[in-house]
């Protein structure tokens, strides 16, 4: 982190993940699946958030939903227990809760149906998107909430006769759901409100993490920005983001007639002239600019496979020093080193990350260059800026009495998936389990599919500069080794501008670009390509 930045913990994107966790149920059950359940994996790194902070949240919400839902659960063995007491041998009265459960069970349906089924568990997030959904999905999410609409109509008619006749329980229990979803509905704008708002989150306490999940919470805090990272083999770049572009080369080192016998050319010495490169490019921009490169993060970063359990792998600056000294020339299958170069745009909202790694062994040299692009932080999310506008007080009444039929079911839904997750995270005892490299991170499960325009011409502009500066400081570092250079700056020309750049070949021709072509010569004589 520089100094220019916000504290993780208080970013813009930390701020809109621990929003989600309130108004996506499937962001906070994933998430949890991944962090709480799995405690044999190790979590991935944390760009730009702060995962203790999300976690702290979603334990949280999950409670108070959970509480909720016994109260909901209350209320219907009131009803139904209310029914089979004071039916008095009429049918049609001890009926009553099965008979309002079946609309409200139709309404959650339609709303499950209709994408809504997420976001909407209590009525606190925005709809999905129209054109994210099926239309054979949006029709029958229609058709049911139609049909439960009529019902719920005939429901209150009859609950109201019967009111008349002195059987009160049919319109009394639907008006008593009420109140557990209102209460829910308040708690979460007073949070939106005094905790989640754009003023009050960087200077908001987070809530404390309850005393099973401390060790989890402890491992999180350790692991998340540590220069050791622990991966997983066949995702070995989890919580970047998205491969942006990457690109490899190796060339052989040929020293140059004129160059006397000097120092064999190392994988620290190549790393050593970049990183002085990387430092100017950040200073210029500072002394300069409000540009976000002057807020560039470098970082040497090594990967280890996973260890026998989880907390095997000791953190402290003696030993990770030791294992970036010890990796950075050493060219291994299992650990590997690489530079990380780190750039936090758009408030933390669009992180680009450049994972560089080079090797000089057998008389070639190997640059390995893995951009990475995390996209923007979903903007449903954002409906967090909406609750925490709302005053509460008849308005919040009215919209739990509209939600509480589907609210009522919900609850219960997500209180069973509770439980089973609950039973999951007791039964796999994940501190005896062999130790593993993270399957999802926090960052990339709450990120949006979608990148603006502006944001793509930054992501472009970012790795175009880092990339410039990294082949800058591999071309002196060859120079100063007395190598030749002139086949390694071909090929960063061509990586530039998008060519194709073939050091040698036989038999063929080459043709690159739109409308180009290549005819091959038979006789002896060199190809002929042209566009």
């Amino acid at each position: 982190m520089t100094p220019g930045s916000p504290p993780p913990q208080a970013s813009e994107a930390t701020r809109l993940l621990c929003a989600g966790v309130y108004l996506d149920p499937g962001f906070r059950r994933r998430m949890l699946q991944e962090l709480v359940e799995h405690g044999e994996r190790a979590v991935a790194p944390s760009l730009g958030i702060d995962a203790v902070t999300v976690l702290a949240h979603a334990l949280r919400s999950r409670r108070r939903e959970t509480a909720t839902a016994w109260w909901v659960l209350a209320v219907w063995a009131a009803f139904i227990l209310c029914d089979v007491v004071l039916a008095d041998g009429t049918p049609y009265v001890g009926l009553s809760a099965f008979a309002y459960a079946l609309p409200c069970l139709l309404l959650w349906i339609a709303a499950v149906a209709g994408g809504r089924g997420g976001f909407d568990v209590y009525g606190a997030g925005p709809r999905a998107a129209a054109g994210r959904q099926l239309l054979w999905r949006a029709r029958a999410a229609l058709v049911l909430r139609i049909v439960a609409y009529v019902y719920m109509a005939l429901y209150w008619f009859g609950a109201l006769y019967l009111l008349s006749e002195g059987a009160w329980t049919a319109a009394v229990f639907p008006l008593l759901l009420v109140w557990p979803v209102w209460a829910h509905r308040l708690g979460t704008e007073n949070v939106a409100r005094e905790e989640l708002s754009s003023a009050a989150f960087p200077g908001a306490v987070p809530p404390a993490v309850a005393e099973p999940y401390h060790g989890i919470a402890a491992a999180i805090a350790h692991e998340q920005y540590s220069r050791l990272t622990v991966y997983d083999f066949d995702r070995p770049f989890v919580g970047y983001g998205i491969p942006h572009e990457p690109w490899s080369l190796a060339v052989e080192l040929k020293r140059r007639p004129d160059a006397p016998g000097g120092e064999r050319l190392t994988s620290r010495k190549v790393v050593e002239l970049i990183l002085p490169r990387l430092a100017a490019l950040r200073d210029a921009t500072a002394a300069g600019s409000r540009d976000r490169l002057r807020d560039l993060e470098v970082a040497h970063l090594v990967y280890l496979p996973p260890p026998p359990q989880r907390g095997d792998v000791r953190r402290d600056d003696a030993t990770v020093d030791q294992h970036v000294g010890g990796s950075v020339d050493e060219g291994g299958e299992a650990r590997r080193y690489f530079l990380r170069v780190r750039v936090g745009a758009w408030s933390e909202l669009v992180v680009v990350t450049i994972l560089v790694r080079v090797h000089t062994q057998g008389g070639m040299l190997v640059l390995e260059v893995v951009p990475h692009v995390l996209p923007p932080v979903r903007p449903e999310f954002r409906e967090i800026d909406r609750l925490a506008a709302r005053g509460g007080g008849a308005r919040t009444l009215t919209r739990a009495l509209l939600s509480a039929p589907t609210s009522s079911i919900a609850s219960v839904v997500a209180l069973g998936g509770t439980l089973a997750s609950v039973f999951r995270t007791w039964l796999a005892d994940a501190a005896r389990l062999p130790g593993e490299g993270p399957a999802a991170s926090v960052r990339e499960l709450g990120a949006s599919p979608q990148i603006s325009l502006f944001q793509k011409m930054d992501v472009s502009r970012y790795v175009k500069t880092v990339r410039d500066r990294i082949a800058s400081g591999v071309t002196e570092a060859l120079r100063e080794s007395g190598y030749e250079t002139g086949e390694f700056e071909q090929y960063i020309v061509n990586v530039n501008e998008g060519g194709v750049y073939i050091g040698a070949m036989s038999g063929g021709a080459v043709a690159s670009g739109q409308g180009a072509t290549a005819t091959a010569r038979t006789d002896g004589g060199a190809g002929r390509a042209g566009s």
